[in-house]
Order: C-alpha cells, then sequence, then structure tokens
C-alpha cells in the first residue's frame, strides 16, 4: 500500500531546528530537494551529559578523536523517518534532551535526511537498508573501542524503526533494546522477518502502535506492542480533512509525543494484556497476574524493567487509553456495578470523581452496559487525571436515546476500585439514578460483601 497520507504533506512547511554557535546540526533540506531526490549520506549527531545542546558531528573512522564520548555509557541512537518535505522533525532536539535528563545517556541523532527527503517514498524505503549498513559499520566501530553492545538503545521513529530492524539483525540481536514507535507499515506490512523489525533483532524489542490504519503497523513486532486507543484514532487528533495537515500525520506522530511523556515521568500509563481493544474496553482484561508482583507493565522508557518476565512470555500485547493532550496518562478503575430493577436496563455512566480542588472524568460510552436485577455488571472507568483523595463521586446515568420516555436506575451497590494502587475500594449502596440527572454522594469504604 502506498502511503497515500504522505502526498498531502508535501505542501507542509514546518519550522527548522535552529543552530547554535559552532554545534553541529540536523540536515535541512526544501521541497525542491524533495522532488528532485537526494543521495543517502548518513550523519551522526552526538549529544552528552556533558554537552547536552550542542552537537558533535562524528564519525567511525576516529572515534577516538571525541574524548566526549564515553563508551562505557548506555548510547541511545534516535533514528527518524520518512522526511517528504526534507524539513527537519520538530520533536527531535525535545526527545534528545529529555533522554539525556533521564539518564547520563550519550544520545547520537542518526540524520539520514539525505535519503529520507524524497517524494517517492519507495526510494526511502530502499535507502532504510542502506542507512543500517552504515549505522552497522558505527556501532562496529564503537565495539572495537570497548562498547559493550547490550548498552546499544535504538529508538526508530517509522521507517527508523526499521533500520533500527536491519542494524540489530546484522548485529546477531546482540544489541540490548530497540525501541520503536509506530513503525511503518506502508511497503513492510507483508514482508517476512528479515525485511522489517522483529523480535530477534535485540536482546528486548518493545513497540509502540498509534496509527495501524494508515501510516503504521498493524501486526506485533516486539517482545511486547503497545497500543494506544487501540492503535487507531488518537484523541485530540482530526477526524476528517477539515483539519489540515494534523489530519494526515497527527495519528503517527501521536507515538513520539507519548513516548516523551514517559521520558518526562508526568505519570505512568499501565497497559493491560488482551485479545483485542474491544474487550479491554469492556473490562475484560484488567488481571495483571501475568506479571506477577510488579503487576501489568507501565508503556514507554521504563518497561525495560519487565524485560525478563516478557522475554519468558514470547509476544505481548497490551492497550491502554490516553487523553488529548499531555499528561497523557489516564487512571483505570474497576467500577462494579448491581442494581435491582426489574426490567433490563441498557445505558452509559459518566462518573465524577472530587477531591480537593479537583476533579476527574471519565465516560463508559464505548458501547451500551446491560444492567440486569441481582447481576452484577463489570466496567473500566478511565479517568483524565489521578486524584490523591476522593471526596465525592458524581453519576449521571443515560441512554444515548432522546426520544424514548426516561428511565431509572437502582443501584444496589456501586464498587470503584483503583486498578494502579492498593487503595481501598470505594462504595455506595441504594443509589437512585434518573436518567441524565447528575446524583453526587459520599463514598465510604467497601464492606465485605459479595454482591
Amino acid at each position: 500500500m502506498f502511503p497515500w497520507k504522505y502526498l498531502a504533506l508535501l505542501s507542509l512547511i514546518t519550522v527548522p531546528i535552529s543552530s547554535a554557535q559552532g554545534c553541529d546540526t540536523f540536515t535541512h533540506l526544501s521541497i525542491r530537494h524533495a522532488i528532485v531526490g537526494t543521495n543517502l549520506k548518513l550523519r551522526l549527531l552526538l549529544y552528552t551529559a556533558e554537552n547536552a545542546t550542542c552537537a558533535t558531528l562524528v564519525s567511525h573512522n576516529n572515534l577516538s578523536a571525541y574524548p566526549q564520548f564515553n563508551l562505557s555509557r548506555v548510547t541511545t541512537f534516535v533514528i527518524h523517518g520518512y522526511r517528504p518535505t526534507g524539513t527537519p522533525p520538530t520533536w527531535i532536539s525535545t526527545i534528545s534532551e529529555l533522554l539525556m535528563n533521564r539518564t547520563r545517556t550519550n544520545v547520537v541523532v542518526v540524520d539520514w535526511n539525505r535519503g529520507a527527503a524524497n517524494v517517492n517514498y519507495f526510494k526511502a524505503v530502499e535507502n532504510t537498508m542502506k542507512a543500517a549498513d552504515k549505522l552497522t559499520e558505527f556501532i562496529k566501530a564503537m565495539q572495537e573501542h570497548g562498547a559493550s553492545l547490550s548498552s546499544i538503545h535504538l529508538i526508530g521513529i517509522s521507517l527508523g524503526a526499521h533500520i533500527s530492524g536491519f542494524t540489530g539483525a546484522q548485529l546477531n540481536g546482540k544489541i540490548g533494546r530497540i525501541t520503536a514507535l509506530d513503525p511503518a507499515g506502508p511497503l513492510f506490512t507483508n514482508k517476512p522477518p528479515e525485511g522489517r523489525l522483529d523480535p530477534t533483532d535485540a536482546q528486548f524489542v518493545d513497540v509502540l502502535h498509534t496509527d495501524i490504519d494508515a501510516l503504521g503497523f498493524r501486526k506485533p513486532l516486539g517482545h511486547i506492542d503497545f497500543y494506544a486507543n487501540g492503535g487507531t484514532d488518537q484523541p485530540g487528533c482530526p477526524k476528517t480533512i477539515l483539519g489540515g495537515d494534523k489530519y494526515f500525520k497527527c495519528d503517527h506522530q501521536r507515538s513520539v509525543m507519548l513516548y516523551d511523556d514517559s521520558l518526562e515521568m508526568k505519570c505512568t500509563s499501565r497497559a493491560y494484556p488482551c485479545p483485542s481493544y474491544q474487550k479491554y474496553q469492556d473490562g475484560l482484561c484488567m488481571d495483571c497476574d501475568l506479571f506477577g508482583a510488579a503487576g501489568c507493565p507501565v508503556f514507554g522508557y521504563d518497561v525495560i524493567k519487565w524485560k525478563d518476565v516478557l522475554l519468558s512470555l514470547g509476544q505481548t500485547k497490551v492497550y491502554f487509553s490516553t487523553n488529548k493532550e499531555s499528561p497523557f496518562c489516564r487512571i483505570n478503575y474497576r467500577v462494579e456495578v448491581t442494581t435491582w430493577n426489574k426490567d433490563t436496563r441498557w445505558g452509559f455512566l459518566t462518573i465524577k470523581l472530587h477531591g480537593d480542588g479537583e476533579e476527574a472524568e471519565a465516560t463508559v460510552n464505548h458501547k451500551a452496559a446491560k444492567f440486569e436485577e441481582y447481576k452484577g455488571t463489570t466496567l473500566l472507568a478511565q479517568f483524565d487525571k489521578n486524584l490523591k483523595s476522593v471526596k465525592k463521586i458524581s453519576l449521571i446515568f443515560s441512554t444515548g436515546n432522546l426520544l424514548k420516555p426516561k428511565h431509572k436506575l437502582r443501584l444496589l451497590r456501586i464498587r470503584l476500585t483503583k486498578l494502579e494502587s492498593n487503595d481501598r475500594p470505594l462504595c455506595r449502596y441504594d443509589v437512585l439514578l434518573e436518567q441524565n440527572k447528575e446524583v453526587t454522594f459520599r463514598p465510604i469504604p467497601c464492606e465485605d460483601s459479595n454482591f
């Protein structure tokens, strides 16, 4: 499948990365270069903890010339994807700085813009293997100067994910980690493992999917594959072409923004193993026993802490949902509802948590829930923020049908259990909900009960 979305990006102009005096910068090309075509040239821009904002252009021919390049540290390579307009990625400097803020790592930005900037996407794909060849040479030179392959971390975005895979394969899967952020799907979807990223390319491969219905890769590619919001439409991204250039690239680029959030540690996104996103939304996949005492893995940089258990499990698909902007993390609650209406009710719940001057909201509306007399209904409620303490709870019951008579829903009990902590569940007993009317109450600690 040709990535038709990219054609519409050719007329878009982004702001170039500014350069500092005496610092090497990312290659800045134009739409003219992309139309004429460019020959691949790999440039490696080194940032270190001691010089985090000024890049040094490094070469494998003489690594000893760079005393600031401490090969005993972890070295993280950041590899961009297709650049149809030739301009530098606006996110490069942010992810580099965040990586160095987390650890005293070396960051090497892999600038293959002369090779990625081409209106002919097929040519850019062809250049991914060539770029991997050159990157492999550099890493081998690092190894000859004392670097351990296990200390190498490749972060590849879109086409960069497959460059990471090709590089790892040439190094016999011995590099420490590959992180793939929405790996490119077009021209890779039906390729065998040797023609794309796969789990054997590194000791640990973690993958994020955000645009599987357009520019991204649909199937699992790593030891763990995270599907944010099911891997398709991301909250806050335009749904139609009226959204302008964001309609074409927002879902795909969200992968980098989510990863940045994990580096900055604004909050934590816990992800849950599940056969499908639908079952995850239905609240059928809230069990984390599979992962032992550590619980379900968190998305992002820190998922490496789950490496051993994930390697023992094989390929694992996990799901999580996000907000439309940073901080992206949502807080998950198991909501158990027991009703005593004689007639079955179908509908949706909106739940608000009230704390000390704060409010968090979750609407369970992906499909109508079924409420039957004395039968428990379990829902997954995903709140937009984390409250340290919950003072009050508000509920709104709705059916989504304005033409039918309004119904009431009488709750024998509602129980809320926060999945990301060991807090005692909150309950309320005998609550009457009138359709579309908000009811607020103070929760109490749950009693020991089978209801």
